[in-house]
């Protein structure tokens, strides 16, 4: 199965940081933390202030939150990050054969199933706030 990109998990991390330590909260140091280049980053950050959650200046060190942790939920975070086509998780593979009978139905078939798929998982992304991840992660390390 393929996976969701890891967009997604790299914003929050981001997104915890800042909350955390928004002034220590720089894109070389974000990307050590992740791992990950600081491009990669900055397309991340880049995103997430488009959507208005973070801002950040250029020649000042750090990043800020725009949006209370308590307000951004997860699929607030997924869909500044996430490209979905026609808000669409699922795609449909195009031109089936329209003279088999398989090919002809499985579309509407389907659909019910993966539009619910996708209801859940937003449903349970938008049941979780970053204040939330934040505390677990202060719970882990001992953060104030």
């Amino acid at each position: 199965m393929k996976k969701i990109s890891s967009r997604f998990s790299m914003a929050v991390h981001i997104l915890s940081m800042i909350t955390l330590d928004p002034l220590y909260s720089t894109g070389d140091r974000i990307a050590r933390s992740i791992n990950s280049n600081p491009v990669v980053i900055r397309r991340i950050m880049a995103h997430l202030k488009k959507a208005g959650y973070i801002e950040t200046k250029a020649g000042v060190a750090g990043a800020s939150l725009r949006v209370s942790p308590e307000r951004l939920t997860l699929l607030d975070i997924y869909r500044a990050v996430e490209s979905v086509e026609g808000n669409q998780l699922f795609n449909f593979h195009k031109n089936p054969d329209p003279n088999c009978s398989v090919g002809m139905n499985i579309e509407s078939v389907l659909a019910p199933q993966l539009s619910h798929a996708q209801m859940a998982l937003e449903h349970e992304l938008a049941s979780v706030t970053l204040a939330q991840i934040v505390e677990q992660l202060r719970t882990k390390v001992n953060v104030k």
